[in-house]
């Protein structure tokens, strides 16, 4: 009998293999196609470029092109007379009369109207409510801690009162006789003290 083969039986993958080539396959990261067709990897990199050329150039032409601010300029000859009286209308809109200069009189009778007539309502500006509602929302904090330090404080004052008269108690209780047996006279004491404090 004939000793196994390694390869996995007689022969193994070199009997499969013999005489048939393993087919070619493309990488399938690369753009499909042959440079017949137009779609060769070079071909399809100088597409790139010229698309990313083209962008460019684009937009330097918009960049570069100038904005007509000025609309009389676009308009017709016959026409341009009718364009520039409206601007000129709308250049007097925007700016107020400097003719007649104000008096002293006319100043003092409007201020006054106003802050009588603010009073008489009287409404608060917003920053007026604001700064109101800050005061009373600092006032309700403040309360608040204030209230807080004093429990705190409560609290500290009972736990320091409760630990001072457990340790006079454990004191009193862990009193010994000479022989260190527990002092049974201290003990009755204590506890006859406590009987009377209590109400």
């Amino acid at each position: 009998m004939a000793p196994p083969a390694r390869n996995g039986g007689a022969g193994g993958a070199q009997a499969r293999c013999r005489g048939r080539r393993r087919p070619w396959r493309r990488d399938p990261r690369l753009p499909g196609g042959s440079a017949q067709e137009g779609q060769g990897f070079a071909f399809w990199r100088k597409q790139k470029i010229q698309r990313d050329y083209n962008k460019l150039l684009k937009k330097e032409r918009h960049a570069s092109a100038p904005k007509n601010i000025g609309y009389t300029e676009n308009y017709p000859e016959h026409l341009k007379h009718l364009y520039l009286a409206e601007e000129e209308m709308l250049k007097k809109q925007r700016k107020p009369k400097n003719d007649a200069p104000v008096t002293l009189e006319e100043t003092n009778i409007t201020t006054p109207k106003t802050n009588i007539s603010r009073k008489k309502l009287g409404t608060k500006t917003s920053n007026q409510k604001a700064k109101e509602e800050y005061e009373k929302i600092k006032a309700e904090r403040e309360a608040k801690k204030e209230a807080a330090r004093k429990r705190r404080e409560e609290r500290e004052k009972a736990q320091k009162l409760y630990k001072q008269k457990k340790m006079e108690a454990y004191k009193i209780l862990s009193k010994r006789t000479r022989k260190g047996q527990p002092n049974l006279n201290v003990q009755m004491e204590y506890l006859l003290q406590k009987i009377q404090q209590k109400p």
